[in-house]
């Protein structure tokens, strides 16, 4: 089932807050003061940077509320009491691995010169709507925990989806590795939600 786009403010807050964090991560930089800047790998960064297309703008700006609504639904579990450990992990490592990301492809549209926000109308396979989110949030123990992994298991399934049209269609590298890696890691917790899931 696809869910069209539904993420609250308190969740694209989040995004923004998180945006706001990435200046103190700063890789491949500048090596020091006294070096030729023409021989440093520094002075491609506009080319680099200019280095894209529509789809790679579209990705991240599509995948960023994507993200943040897994982020917003890992801390809805993770508030509960009596969940299952192997269900708590599995939030705990998707919150870690995903606000990162995110901080990753703010970063690349500022300097892509792209808005952070997808064009009005857009709609992201897997997203949860308003309902499906307040169901999760006020469900309990059993319940709480099949809900987050039915949820979950859809949602990430729409982010594989988006993740493996930006590796057809992208043009800039780091971010058609980007979407590699969260085609196979999601994949691949698809599948240790369905056991966990088998297993309630």
């Amino acid at each position: 089932m696809k869910k069209t786009l539904a993420i609250s403010a308190t969740a694209l807050a989040a995004v923004i807050a998180l945006a706001g964090c990435s200046t103190g991560s700063v890789s491949g930089g500048s090596t020091g003061s006294g070096m030729d800047h023409s021989s440093m790998p520094a002075s491609s960064a506009p080319a680099a940077a200019a280095d894209h297309n529509g789809s790679d703008a579209m990705f991240a700006q599509a995948m960023i509320p994507h993200h943040a609504q897994a982020v917003e639904m890992s801390d809805m579990i993770l508030k509960k009491q009596g969940i299952d450990a192997g269900i708590t992990a599995l939030a705990t490592k998707i919150k870690a691995a995903q606000a990162p990301e995110i901080e990753k492809m703010t970063g690349w549209l500022k300097d892509w010169n792209e808005p952070t926000q997808a064009p009005s109308g857009h709609s992201m396979t897997g997203m949860m709507s308003g309902e499906d989110l307040a169901k999760l949030d006020a469900a309990q123990g059993t319940e709480a925990a099949k809900l987050f992994l039915s949820q979950m298991i859809a949602h990430h399934e729409g982010a594989v989806e988006m993740a493996n049209a930006e590796v057809r269609s992208g043009s800039n590298p780091e971010a058609i590795q980007l979407a590699k890696d969260i085609a196979a890691s999601q994949t691949g917790e698809i599948q240790e939600m369905k056991d966990l899931l088998a297993g309630l």
